[in-house]
């Protein structure tokens, strides 16, 4: 790559960080521990040469990039994320991810919380579903398991604005008694869409659930904790993002997933009793 051409691919990158940031040149350029006027310079059409290494690095370190990113010589950005294992209980002691769990919870008073279930979404689930999904588990992981859907059911119930979406091909497949949750009673079944019904009928607006087809749509299952963080759900791990970038990336898929919803929250109640009347 010539000179002009890195000079170049370097503007454009840094135009595209000054966007995602989301705040003005003159808020960019104090994060970065620049005057404004170095930044305008800085892509200025005729500029011929890149700054010194030391500006790059202060451009680059506060935005979490990586300087070959920033320098067109790699197109891999640098994600920052935080790896936090609900696996790492010990019974009888305090878990750090259940108190971290319930301080999320708590920053996010007064923000709207956007969720997408693995299964069912925590907040609706009876204790015998949460017994079932935790039978193969340690007795700690069993008792974080229920002690994290129980926080997220004290969240819904504290009036602040929860929105759930999820495919409606697993609600079907949970009526059916198929996929995991072969094997489960009809009866603790029914039971289960019932409660979801009441909780979600007494509780709209401030709970919404959408429900998108899954042959359209797809999403793994995160959480957006209001403006403070997404956690993402990998199975063994939560991937927990923080930056403004993540979180406007998650939020902005999630309301793809709103605008593709073919069940609505008003009608979401209806589905589920209905749901419940056909459990086989």
């Amino acid at each position: 790559m010539g000179k002009r051409a890195t000079v170049e691919t370097f503007q454009k990158r840094l135009g595209e960080m000054i966007a995602r940031a989301g705040i003005s040149r003159a808020a960019f350029a104090r994060k970065s521990g620049l005057d404004r006027s170095t930044l305008t310079q800085l892509l200025a059409e005729d500029a011929v040469r890149l700054p010194r290494a030391e500006t790059i690095v202060a451009l680059a370190r506060p935005h979490n990039v990586s300087l070959d990113w920033l320098l067109g010589l790699t197109d891999e950005g640098s994600l920052t994320a935080e790896f936090v294992s609900p696996a790492a209980i010990e019974p009888d002691a305090a878990s750090p991810w259940d108190e971290r769990l319930k301080s999320w919870h708590a920053e996010a008073q007064g923000f709207k919380v956007r969720y997408v279930p693995a299964t069912l979404p925590d907040q609706i689930k009876t204790s015998a579903i949460i017994a079932w999904e935790t039978r193969a588990m340690t007795t700690a992981m069993a008792q974080s398991w229920t002690e994290n859907a129980e926080s997220r059911i004290a969240h819904a119930e504290t009036g602040s604005e929860i929105e759930v979406c999820s495919s409606r091909q697993r609600l079907e497949l949970f009526a059916k008694g198929e996929g995991i949750w072969h094997g489960l009673p009809v009866k603790l079944r029914r039971r289960q869409l019932e409660h979801a019904a009441a909780f979600v009928r007494e509780r709209y607006p401030a709970y919404r659930w959408f429900l998108f087809d899954e042959r359209e749509r797809f999403s793994v299952p995160y959480t957006v904790f209001g403006q403070k963080r997404v956690a993402v759900y990998a199975g063994s791990m939560y991937l927990v993002f923080t930056s403004s970038d993540h979180i406007r990336a998650l939020t902005s898929h999630f309301e793809d997933l709103i605008r593709q919803a073919i069940i609505q929250p008003h009608q979401t109640a209806d589905y589920l009793k209905s749901l419940a009347g056909n459990c086989t």
